[in-house]
């Protein structure tokens, strides 16, 4: 298989890589498997910055990127496509009236195939996978052959934290997949990410700064929870910044205003009354936990705001 040469793979890691935060290490390594034309399976939670990465090189490279979501009901008809039935029954089956799925047009564009959820598509869904993975080719009947331009990969990824429904994946498939973790990103990086998707300031007395802090703070919090058995991810800390600062405009605290004292009680509530709306439908608890995502929710607000309120203070 052709690849993309080592030149264009460097003249894009730089272009790629700016319009990624904290990701340098696995930029590299999908990077380089991809141009080798290697698949690749992305194996973590939700929320790390993945698509992200993968829209990025696709848009580096001027390919399509093709989202599956993987479940059940995605059949190997879903996958490769159809023929039109009320053209049939007046045209008969004919190259014409098919309808492409996502992994014929994948393939006939050059395009990456980001197939979500991998492990619970069905298992013959999956060996429609394994011919275009081998082969880059497929037979569909009554249409002909489809040969996969070189820049063709297939993406999947798999969260660890959640495996009901999931379906154990066969040697063959792992054989034919490179893989990735990727994980949570530190707290720096996850601030920056805050900063860059609400435009809050990452520094200062304000208390747009607070947010970014006390948002990621929190949300990195319940990834550690005991009762928890998936926390949030930065997503969580993005939409809880953004809803605090709508709701503190409703309660008259601008982003731009100095918290002091007297407001220190006020931003607390604040943060309190966003956790609940971006962070309570993000966690999932462990089953033989007794407790609600909001008891769970209010025991890290008194972590971070009563029991260490050295924590909230600026510096």
């Amino acid at each position: 298989m052709t690849t993309t040469t080592a030149p264009d793979v460097v003249a894009a890691r730089a272009r790629v890589g700016a319009r990624l935060v904290g990701r340098e290490r696995e930029l590299d390594l999908v990077l380089a498997a991809v141009a080798a034309g290697r698949d690749i399976v992305l194996e973590g939670p939700p929320g790390t910055s993945k698509t992200t990465m993968l829209t990025a090189i696709t848009g580096e490279w001027g390919i399509p990127l093709l989202f599956v979501e993987g479940n059940a009901d995605l059949t190997p008809a879903k996958l490769v496509g159809h023929h039109n039935p009320a053209r049939v029954l007046k045209e008969d089956y004919s190259e014409d009236n098919f309808v492409a799925g996502p992994l014929t047009e994948a393939m006939r564009s050059g395009g990456f195939l980001y197939i979500e959820e991998f492990n619970r598509a069905p298992d013959d869904t999956l060996n429609t996978l394994l011919t275009a993975m081998a082969d880059r080719r497929l037979s569909i009947p009554r249409v002909g052959t489809v040969e996969a331009l070189p820049t063709f990969r297939i993406i999947a990824s798999m969260n660890p934290y959640d495996n009901v429904g999931t379906t154990r994946l066969s040697s063959s498939v792992h054989d034919r997949l490179c893989r990735l973790a990727v994980d949570y990103q530190d707290d720096d990086a996850e601030r920056g990410i805050v900063v860059l998707r609400t435009g809050l300031p990452s520094s200062g007395e304000a208390l747009g700064s607070w947010l970014v802090r006390d948002a990621v703070a929190v949300t990195r919090a319940t990834r550690e929870h005991p009762d928890v058995r998936q926390g949030s991810s930065v997503r969580g800390a993005i939409d809880l910044a953004l809803v605090a600062v709508q709701l503190g405009a409703l309660r008259g605290l601008s982003v731009d205003d100095a918290v002091t004292r007297e407001s220190t009680s006020l931003y607390a509530v604040l943060v309190k009354d966003a956790m609940v709306v971006a962070l309570s439908g993000r966690i999932h608890l462990d089953e033989a936990a007794d407790t609600t995502p909001e008891r769970v929710l209010t025991e890290i607000w008194e972590d971070r705001f009563i029991l260490q309120p050295s924590a909230a203070q600026p510096g």
